[in-house]
């Protein structure tokens, strides 16, 4: 029996023209852009990763989805080849991104239009290897801690802005107590203080970073170190002299002096906490060697619970991190703790073997 012809019966098109395939880019970036925002991710990481696709259209010349191994070769080779090891990182990861999108979405389309079948042109022989891991961020002592706190406090009996000083003054040592990030810090409101939840309350943090640019994750921290007190002195006391409307909703745990247009206090900046702890730094920890950042609070946080006793998941739990590993790079000993550590276990040891030779 001879074989038989086969014909196939899908409509033949005629490749786009140059001018339909750049409306047809333009609608499937904007796509992406709609996509990434309805997984939750920030602005700043959308606007980053288009950022990043930008800068390799523009080398490349032609629609991204032309781009082949060949050519990410030349240009993580060549063109990025002196560039800082985050920059080819990130541009490897948005090209990785943006071509999962192009196959899970417009693969078809793409082929009609251009007669090309997408493929990511990243490999596991061109991927720009992993990331250095970041220098060690040791965090001063509790006591270098404690007298920064302690002539902190002692300003706001002589300063000239009592409420602006004593707002830097908690939020600072809220980071400090339980180690959420500055982000995080900025962006609670009043109603993110559950009074009610657990043995000493909790905070809802509600902006909590995702790992690798996944969008906010919530989580819900005790106010552990004495944070409860601190902050009921702060809302009690010295909430007041920003906002007079403790239940808006909305309304800012940690307000800026700039107004809203219905006379309600602004949220604080990021700049303005960075910098106030920075100059109480100066002031109070002359000895410190490094400058003094919130990141470096939340070192000390996570080095203070540990040595306190409580267990790395715990402080995982605390920190939002989402793995064990990223804990454990912010634990930081000082003095003798591994030595202790070391000879506790050969005490330990010493006994056992006491038991069996007896």
């Amino acid at each position: 029996m001879g074989l038989s012809v086969v014909r196939d019966l899908r409509e033949r098109r005629v490749l786009a023209s140059p001018e339909e395939i750049a409306d047809f880019e333009t609608d499937v970036m904007s796509g992406f852009v709609l996509a990434r925002a309805a997984a939750g991710l920030a602005d700043s990481t959308i606007r980053a990763d288009v950022t990043n696709l930008e800068q390799v259209r523009t080398w490349l010349g032609r629609p991204l989805w032309e781009m082949e191994p060949a050519d990410a070769d030349g240009y993580f080779g060549k063109a990025l080849r002196q560039a800082a090891k985050n920059t080819r990182l990130a541009r490897a990861q948005a090209l990785k991104t943006y071509f999962c999108f192009l196959e899970l979405r417009h693969k078809i389309e793409i082929h009609a239009l251009t007669g090309r079948v997408v493929e990511c042109p990243i490999d596991e022989i061109n991927r720009p290897r992993g990331q250095q891991r970041a220098s060690l961020r040791i965090p001063p002592s509790a006591e270098q801690v404690q007298r920064l706190f302690a002539g902190w406090r002692q300003d706001l009996v002589t300063c000239r802005k009592f409420a602006p000083t004593a707002r830097n003054f908690a939020a600072a040592r809220l980071m400090a107590d339980v180690g959420i990030r500055i982000n995080e810090t900025r962006s609670l409101d009043l109603a993110d203080i559950k009074w009610e939840l657990g043995r000493f309350g909790k905070l809802h943090v509600r902006q909590g970073k995702g790992s690798r640019g996944s969008g906010p994750r919530e989580r819900m921290v005790p106010l552990i170190n004495d944070a409860g007190q601190t902050l009921r002195w702060f809302v009690e006391d010295v909430w007041g002299h920003f906002d007079d409307d403790h239940d808006r909703p909305g309304a800012p745990l940690f307000p800026s002096e700039r107004k809203n247009i219905d006379s309600s206090a602004t949220r604080i900046s990021s700049e303005t906490l960075r910098a106030a702890l920075a100059e109480a730094a100066v002031r109070h920890l002359p000895d410190w060697p490094d400058r003094l950042t919130p990141h470096v609070l939340r070192h000390f946080c996570a080095s203070q619970l540990y040595l306190g006793g409580m267990d790395l998941i715990a402080i995982q739990q605390t920190l939002g991190h989402v793995w064990i590993a990223t804990t454990m790079h912010y634990v930081h000993v000082h003095r003798t703790h591994v030595e202790d550590a070391w000879i506790a276990g050969q005490q330990r040891a010493g006994r056992r073997l006491e038991g069996l030779l007896s």
